[in-house]
Order: structure tokens, then C-alpha cells, then sequence
């Protein structure tokens, strides 16, 4: 018996064939997006980031002495509650260290040798006790708004006129408004007397308040010199008497 063909054959398996997709590599799509961010942009973020780094070690280096002068000082009076001499006698002390330190590095690098002892007598030693006795006598006529006020200056606590002289060193269009008030100062301004201001010959002798001119200064510029005394130990306030200034002054014990 014939048997019929079937219209519709059975086939067979289909053909494949091997095909394996490789993992794109990422070096290679960094590459692409550094090509497709132009020629100089690649390089430009890393040089950036290292002229900044470099920029703030040199400031880091070169205000690091001053600092300490104003820190340890404020840090003896106020915490240890040693006298105003002997804090700054040890703002002076860290001070030289510090300067010596960087002059036994300089030393180094030009002789091979480290000379600490010569460092310290020749050379920081007499740096820091000149910078300190400039920043305790001399008040420029320009950072001061009136004679007046420069007149005062010698009355001042020590530790605020070394803070003072060493944030005029970078800003130099700091100006002095007010130091030393008596109440009758308060009544000729059209405020009521202050019992409690530090503007007022304290009984260690020295005034403990100074008002700095803010008007016509950039906001930058104002909350830079404001944060720079509150790191220092300051206690500082932003307010308006007879005029918009920032108030700094240094606790009595």
C-alpha cells in the first residue's frame, strides 16, 4: 500500500551560529569621554587641583607662625588662666619653634646639615620677639579712623593688638573705629550707658573690646576678618550703635 508523502516535512535543528558578545572595556569608554571633552579638559582638572593643593600649603606654611603667636596666647589666658605676660610669652615660645623649624629645613636643604640651636638664637628667636613688640607699640595712622583712637591703642590688651597687627598683615584696609569709651561717650552717641562694656579701662589696665569698620566692605571680606577672630578665641559680634562695625573683644577673667 502507497503511503502518502506528508506535505509539510519535519525539519531538522536550525543552524546557529557561535556568536559570543565581549564585555565593552571601560578604559576604553574613558578614553572616548576624555577625547569627546575636548584636548584640554582631561588635563586640565588634575593640574587645577594640584595648583590649589599647592596654593594652600604655601599659605598653610606662611601663616602658620602667626597663628600660633595669637592661638597659644589666647589658649593660655583664657583656659589655662595664666597672665597676659606669660600666655604670650608662650605664644612666643611655639612661635620660635615653629620658625625654627622652618629655618633648620631651609638649612638643610642648602648645606646638608641641621643647625637647630644656631636656627633658633640667630635667626627665629629675634624674628618673632621683633614682630611681637612692632604688633604690641605701632598702630599705622591708616587702620586707624582717628588719632584718637591710635592714641589709645598702647591701652589695649596685648593679646588683641597681636591678633590686630597680625590680620592687618593681609588685610592692610582694616580700620580701627573705636577703642576706649567712658559713659559719657555712650550718652554723646545716643546710647544707654553700658556698665558691662569691655570698651571701659578693665582692672587689669587694659581695654578688652575694639570696633572694626565694615562699611563700604565687600561681605567676603567681613566674614573672613570675623571668622578669623573667632578662631582665635575671640568673642566677636556683628551690630549696629551708631553705625554698622564688627565688635571683637576678649573676655575678662
Amino acid at each position: 500500500m502507497h503511503t502518502p508523502r506528508a506535505r509539510n516535512p519535519r525539519t531538522g535543528p536550525p543552524v546557529r551560529w557561535p556568536v559570543t558578545l565581549q564585555r565593552l572595556d571601560s578604559s576604553a569608554l574613558r578614553e572616548w569621554e576624555r577625547i569627546a571633552a575636548g584636548p584640554g579638559t582631561a588635563a586640565a582638572a588634575p593640574r587645577l587641583l594640584r595648583w590649589t593643593r599647592v596654593a594652600a600649603c604655601v599659605v598653610l606654611v606662611a601663616s602658620l607662625p602667626f597663628l600660633a603667636l595669637v592661638k597659644v596666647a589666647v589658649v593660655l589666658y583664657q583656659r589655662g588662666g595664666y597672665s597676659t605676660a606669660v600666655a604670650l610669652a608662650g605664644g612666643v615660645a611655639c612661635t620660635t619653634v615653629v620658625v625654627t623649624a622652618y629655618a633648620a629645613w631651609a638649612w638643610h636643604r642648602l648645606t646638608g646639615r641641621v643647625r637647630l640651636a644656631l636656627a633658633a638664637r640667630r635667626l627665629a628667636l629675634p624674628l618673632v620677639l621683633a614682630y611681637s613688640a612692632y604688633a604690641l607699640v605701632y598702630l599705622s595712622a591708616g587702620n586707624a579712623k582717628s588719632p584718637q583712637v591710635r592714641a589709645y591703642y598702647a591701652s589695649l590688651h596685648p593679646l588683641l593688638r597681636v591678633a590686630l597687627s597680625t590680620v592687618i598683615l593681609v588685610d592692610r584696609d582694616l580700620v580701627v573705629t573705636d577703642l576706649a569709651r567712658s559713659p559719657a561717650d555712650y550718652r554723646t552717641m545716643g546710647l544707654a550707658a553700658n556698665d558691662g562694656s569691655l570698651h571701659y579701662l578693665q582692672p587689669d589696665g587694659y581695654i578688652h573690646a575694639i570696633d572694626l569698620r565694615t562699611a563700604g566692605r565687600g561681605f567676603l571680606t567681613n566674614r573672613l576678618v570675623q571668622a578669623y577672630f573667632w578662631t582665635m578665641g575671640f568673642a566677636t559680634l556683628r551690630h549696629v550703635g551708631t553705625a554698622d562695625h564688627l565688635h571683637v573683644e576678649l573676655p575678662v577673667r
